[in-house]
């Protein structure tokens, strides 16, 4: 049997004796996260929810409950403490019992060249990403391999495959996650019940740009084609129900990638124009820190204010 085939076939994290998935999803109060979760509620799923802010995540409680989880937990952390990680997957499993998945959708996003965006800025953007993947792989794993059984479910980007000018935060942390959970798929090939997936957006139509840390005189804007963060949440989904290593959730993510590898020169010479043109908003604003040190609740919300598909 073939690596991919062998993978394809591995046993689903869902209860087989008919009790409801228990889920933990991070990032659960804004974007893709937040849609995840409330797809997850609607297959009646026990909830734990994660981010920094209580306030966001008690709102989207109420819709996961209204959508028709079966429970909701919420449990306020950052995924860049180990200690929080921890007492959140605790909630999960002293709750519940078991922890059959765990979706990974904590982000920040900076905008400005390297020399530009401040070292805490710049660090706390790849930790979110790299050391808070780390964590949840610290206290996740054990409990898997304890059960024979769990899905962990990250959500990257198009960014850990390509660069992009004023982005450079952003695509280190993105590259060193791809990296990173490429690797605990080698590592956990002993355990067959214990599978683990890859998911890549392209642009998505979330709150993170607007309230990203910026230093390019404007906020950014997803480039098109612009989806829906349900439609990536469905991406994510289909993950729980046929594991894959690595899912892309955009149609022009391939040909993007392809451009990247193949023909740099060109792409060297398209992507800063491209990127300015498309990916950055129009609008005027000073530097700021965005979100990426503290939560900003008002800013948190499923969808952002573009048109997707």
């Amino acid at each position: 049997m073939s690596p991919r085939a062998e993978e394809l076939n591995r046993p689903m994290p869902i209860p087989t004796d008919g009790a409801p998935l228990t889920a933990l999803v991070t990032g659960a109060s804004s974007g893709i996260g937040r849609a995840t979760a409330l797809e997850l509620a609607g297959r009646g799923a026990q909830l734990v929810l994660m981010s920094r802010g209580r306030e966001s995540l008690e709102e989207a409680a109420a819709e996961m409950r209204a959508a028709g989880a079966k429970e909701v937990v919420v449990c306020p952390g950052d995924v860049t403490d180990e200690d929080q990680v921890r007492a959140a997957v605790a909630a999960a499993t002293g709750r519940f019992g078991r922890l059959d998945v765990v979706v990974h959708s904590a982000q920040v996003m900076a905008y400005g060249t390297v020399e530009q965006v401040p070292r805490e800025i710049f660090e706390t953007v790849v930790d979110t990403s790299l050391h808070g993947t780390a964590n949840l792989a610290r206290v996740v794993l054990p409990v898997f391999r304890e059960q024979h059984a769990g899905h962990l479910a990250v959500v990257n980007s198009l960014l850990g495959n390509i660069t992009a000018p004023f982005m450079g935060s952003y695509v280190a942390a993105k590259w060193g996650q791809l990296g990173l959970v490429r690797t605990l798929q080698l590592e956990t090939r002993d355990e067959p019940g214990i599978s683990i997936s890859i998911v890549q957006p392209g642009g998505v139509n979330t709150p993170i740009y607007s309230q990203a840390a910026s230093w390019v005189g404007s906020t950014g804007r997803p480039p098109p084609p612009v989806y829906s963060p349900f439609r990536v949440a469905r991406s994510v989904l289909s993950t729980l129900d046929r594991p894959r290593r690595v899912v892309q959730s955009g149609l022009f993510n391939p040909i993007i990638t392809a451009g990247f590898r193949l023909v740099p020169g060109i792409y060297d010479v398209l992507v800063g124009p491209l990127l300015k043109q498309l990916a950055i908003s129009n609008d005027d604003v000073p530097p700021t820190t965005g979100n990426v040190l503290e939560s900003k609740p008002a800013g948190n919300a499923t969808e952002g204010r573009w048109r997707s598909i």
